[in-house]
Parts: structure tokens; sequence; C-alpha cells
């Protein structure tokens, strides 16, 4: 029994299902890791994956790569259709070994879906290994994307991000947030690049359009969701995420 205000044991689960999971907006599944690698993919809203080195989030365009063994935890926004496709440790078509978010072809769309909506079958028919080994063509085939939020580990560096995270309109530039820390803008410029792997204009871009995600499954309007994310007009909002997606804000309502 976990004591009242412990950390619960991190759950593990020797093979990642491959199944489709209905969720809540905000609903969650607590950190666990798998002996297999898993595809975690959302067929409507938009999913988040918490790991100790970051949060990586993808719409319907995208899904996440989960390495064989890396604790993990979901988080759902908008209502959920999560779609996971397990694979064995020994099958890693891209090579990768940390969470990555890919892009996602239709036909790998359709791919996924259709492999988590069949019952599992002991042993697999010929037509789902059939199925598998397409699935597994098309991945290697996926092209990697930047979407991520690293965790810093520098308590400036992290007093500025969750400044940030909590009011993402927050206009104010690296010099002014620097200061606000007690740390030097170029002591913080290198920090950004040397522990979350991009400038600060990167991040604070990832954050926005991460938050964008989040309020546009909710239902917002994309006007609002513009202004809350900082964004000086509408327009240039769209701008950004069709550039980031591949589609308008507008599109991605119709799709959650």
């Amino acid at each position: 029994m976990t004591r009242p205000g412990a950390t619960p044991p991190i759950r593990h689960t020797p093979e990642a299902p491959t199944v489709t999971r209905e969720m809540a907006p905000g609903e969650r599944i607590d950190a666990h890791r798998h002996d297999d690698h898993q595809i975690v993919y959302a067929g409507s809203g938009v999913v988040a994956v918490t790991t100790d080195g970051g949060t990586w989030f993808a719409p319907g365009t995208r899904a996440i790569w989960v390495p064989a063994g890396c604790t993990h935890a979901h988080r759902a926004h908008g209502h959920l259709a999560l779609h996971l496709v397990g694979l064995p440790a020994a099958t890693n078509p891209l090579g990768l070994d940390a969470p990555t978010v890919l892009a996602i072809s239709p036909l790998l769309r359709e791919l996924i879906l259709t492999c988590t909506r069949t019952p599992p079958e002991e042993p697999p028919s010929p037509e789902g290994l059939r199925l598998r080994a397409v699935l597994l063509d098309q991945l290697r085939a996926s092209p990697q994307e930047p979407i991520q939020l690293p965790t810093p580990s520098d308590p400036r560096l992290a007093a500025v991000c969750a400044q940030l995270e909590r009011d993402p309109a927050d206009q104010r530039g690296l010099a002014e947030l620097a200061s606000a820390v007690g740390a030097g803008e170029r002591t913080l410029s290198r920090l950004f690049r040397g522990e979350l792997g991009m400038t600060f204009p990167q991040w604070r871009t990832q954050l926005r359009l991460y938050h964008a995600l989040r309020m546009l499954a909710d239902g917002l309007p994309v006007t609002t969701v513009a202004h809350r994310c900082g964004w000086a007009s509408t327009s240039a909002f769209i701008d950004v995420f069709r550039r980031a997606y591949g589609y308008t804000p507008g599109t991605y309502h119709r799709r959650t």
C-alpha cells in the first residue's frame, strides 16, 4: 500500500499492448514501462507523453515512438482515441533509443488504426503478419519531427520555463526573463542550447504550439487560442501552425 503523499510505484508491464483506448479530456495514464517498444497515436484529440527527459506531444498527423524500457506517462487533451501498437524489443525499424515524434502518412495512419482495432490473435494470422510487415516498412520511411518540450535541470532555466508554461502569452524577451531569475542573458541563451537543444525562440514556439494544440482540442476558438498563446495576430498563429503540422487550426478543429 502506498503511503499518503508518497510517489506511487512505477508499473511494469512486460508486453506493450496493441489496443485502442478512449480517454476523457485531462485523463492520465500513470508512469509505467514496457519491455517492448510502443507506438502511441491519437486518432482524435492530442496525446502527450511525458518522461524524465521532457514531454512529447502529437495531434493526428504525428505519432510518438516510445522505446522499450522507457518510463513514461500519457495525458489526454480533448476527447482522445488512443491507439497503442506494441513491437518486440528486437524490432526497431528506425533504430531509435529515445522517445521521438514521427510524421504519419495517411497509409501509416490506416495501418495503425487497423492493427489496434483487430483483436489479438494467437498465433497471428498470415494477414496480420503481412499487415505488421507493411507497418514496419512505413515506419522506416517516417520523418522524425522536433515536437518536444525537454525538461530543464538548471534552476534558473527551470524558473524561466515554468513562468512561460504558466503564461505562454508572456511577451518578455530573454534579457528581461534572465534578469527576473538572477541570470545573464548570454548564460540563459547557452543553457537553452546546451540543455534543451534549441534556441529560446525555438523553445517558446514549441511551448506555444503545445498549448495551442491543447486549447484547440478543448474546443476553444482559433482567435482565442492565438491570443492566449501569445501570437501577435490570428493570421500569424495560423501560419506557424500550418508550417508545423501541415494544416490550419480550423482544419484541426474539424478533425478532433
